[in-house]
């Protein structure tokens, strides 16, 4: 069972995150939500504080788990550069999530929702946020429970030849439960309206590359 939560759902959840984009992108190219033209300029500021926000924080996020030490984080001006872009990321997120969602929430949608996991997202990013501020302000998370010992080590271990259970198999709750709110995150992301945001950009700075680049090597063999 430990096994199959900790190691079977997280490769579950990374293989939906990679099939689903592709899916997306054959199905609508990333014409998600966030490009439809009745979207408010409010809504707009929202994507783009969203999408600063949520770059700020895998950004802190990432940099705290690969300088953490097994049974400390990092000190210093490290942690205070951390913790600033973190606080400043969580709350451009926070504001940009209120702006894209409240009107719909209030008003009802003016266009379909793609999916119904529409509706578990605001939620699931709530509720990765409120667990994040939990474990920093725990006792028992600074004292006898440090991220780095449990999430950060599970995490990392999913990326090596062996991958562990055992950090999260003998992790308190709170832990637990936000490794699994992250997961949720992770598994839905590419079937919500919010697959766009990320992927978009990206697939759109593609298409004007690679086209180029294709004419560039044609013109280069007729030449030839």
């Amino acid at each position: 069972m430990t096994s199959l939560l900790w190691i079977a759902l997280p490769y579950g959840a990374f293989l939906s995150f990679i099939l689903g984009h592709v899916w997306r992108y054959r199905r609508d190219g990333f014409r998600s939500y966030t490009n439809f033209p009745e979207m408010d300029r409010e809504q707009r500021f929202g994507m783009t504080a969203f999408r600063c926000g949520v770059c700020l924080i895998v950004i802190a996020r990432v940099s705290n788990m690969l300088a953490s030490q097994p049974h400390a984080h990092p000190a210093g001006a490290i942690h205070v550069v951390i913790t600033i872009v973190l606080l400043v990321g969580g709350a451009a997120a926070a504001i940009g999530a209120v702006l894209l969602f409240l009107p719909d929430l209030i008003a009802g949608p003016a266009h379909p929702l793609i999916t119904p996991l529409d509706r578990i997202t605001f939620p699931a990013l709530a509720a990765a946020v409120l667990s994040g501020v939990l474990i920093d302000f725990d006792p028992a998370s600074r004292r006898e429970y440090r991220t780095g010992e449990t999430l950060f080590a599970w995490f990392r271990s999913l990326f090596t030849i062996n991958p562990s259970a055992e950090a999260m198999h003998h992790a308190p709750l709170i832990h637990q439960g936000r490794g699994l709110i992250l997961l949720l995150i992770i598994g839905i992301w590419p079937y919500t309206r919010l697959a766009g945001i990320f992927a978009g950009p990206v697939a759109r700075l593609a298409l004007r590359v690679l086209p180029r680049r294709a004419r560039r090597f044609e013109g280069a063999s007729a030449g030839a």
